[in-house]
């Protein structure tokens, strides 16, 4: 997809890389990416694009303080919002809401079924992380931050607090480069009786509750109300370096273009997304199919809709209440929905076009 906006050469002759965050979820640049429309985007202007996950280890300690201003993050809400209440100076240019089976897990014929079911029983809690990056730990502790937060909800949907079980500590689940499996320690406890219910999420957990002969006692997702389901994913922030709208805004708004399109191909190729997503999330045919559901790939699309904000608010009120934020910073400032709308009417003259063309 060769056109450009007028001023795009020169906005190309100071930046060689783009980097973006790929974390093992669906999101709309992972898929733009695979289908290899991000690469051929930037091809014509000598830029390469790849994942700060590729990157070499200086870099790649960017997923977590976005200190690097070529950087797109789609990514985490937790490592986004303790990355800008630490000082980074990034801007929130999109949200998306992908379900990810988030469920709570119990022993086959625990009879928990309901969030009322918890009270007074034993939940597991991942350990907190301490990480090489002193700046950044506690927004790097993913698992104990998904499972406090997946936890709250749950409870919260039955009129419960999370002085209504017992948290009982288990291994730290740090993710691995083999996927987020490891996250979900908890289901070891589970299989030895050592805890009554683990939160997990993901097509990783799907293939590891199976491991661990583990069954799903809550369905999180099935939840009408959103607020229920809020964690880290839901919704999923798109963050951007302050240097690359001032210095590079031809070129974000390319790139987004072509996380629109990828999203647009995505709504109507439900079969081409799970081949995708089979090696994103490296799970299997079955995991991929039970995690991403109920009409997914349709939600693949950036927004800043006032009710994603609004949700999006309740997650960053719950990492400054449980301690993964430094400090308070006004969400409202941070947002810049200029990158977004520009990208929208890029993609829709490149269709005229397109169309004229025929």
């Amino acid at each position: 997809m060769a056109n450009q906006l007028s001023s795009s050469q020169a906005d190309a002759s100071a930046l060689k890389e783009i980097w973006f965050t790929r974390c093992p979820v669906p999101t709309a640049t992972g898929l733009a990416y695979k289908l290899g429309w991000l690469q051929d985007e930037f091809a014509g202007d000598g830029i390469s694009v790849a994942t700060i996950q590729d990157a070499p280890k200086a870099l790649a300690r960017h997923h977590y303080d976005h200190e690097i201003s070529s950087l797109i993050r789609e990514g985490g809400s937790l490592l986004a919002l303790a990355a800008k209440a630490q000082g980074a100076r990034t801007k929130l240019i999109g949200l998306t809401w992908i379900d990810e089976w988030q469920v709570i897990l119990v022993r086959p014929g625990s009879g928990i079924s309901k969030p009322a079911d918890l009270k007074g029983l034993r939940v597991a809690l991942p350990a907190y992380v301490a990480r090489e990056i002193p700046a950044h730990v506690r927004g790097s502790s993913i698992a104990r931050g998904m499972s406090l937060q997946g936890i709250k909800g749950a409870l919260a949907h039955d009129g419960l607090t999370l002085d209504d079980v017992n948290f009982v500590e288990v291994g730290s689940g740090q993710e691995t480069g083999a996927g987020l499996g490891n996250l979900w320690e908890g289901l070891e406890y589970l299989a030895r009786g050592e805890v009554d219910a683990v939160y997990v999420k993901g097509a990783s957990a799907v293939d590891a509750a199976k491991r661990y002969g583990a069954v799903v006692g809550i369905d999180i997702d099935h939840f009408t109300d959103r607020r229920y389901r809020v964690n880290n994913g839901t919704p999923r922030p798109i963050t951007v370096h302050e240097d690359f709208i001032e210095n590079h805004f031809d070129l974000l708004v390319r790139f987004l273009a072509q996380t629109l399109r990828a999203a647009d191909w995505a709504a109507s190729d439900l079969a081409g997304v799970h081949a995708i997503l089979k090696s994103e999330t490296r799970s299997g045919d079955e995991g991929v199919a039970t995690a991403y559901r109920n009409g997914f790939h349709h939600s693949l699309q950036p927004t800043l809709s006032g009710e994603l904000l609004d949700l999006f608010r309740i997650q960053k009120n719950f990492t400054l209440l449980h301690g993964v934020l430094d400090r308070d910073f006004d969400l409202d400032a941070w947002i810049d929905p200029r990158p977004l709308a520009a990208a929208r009417q890029w993609l829709d003259a490149h269709d005229q076009t397109q169309v004229k063309a025929a």
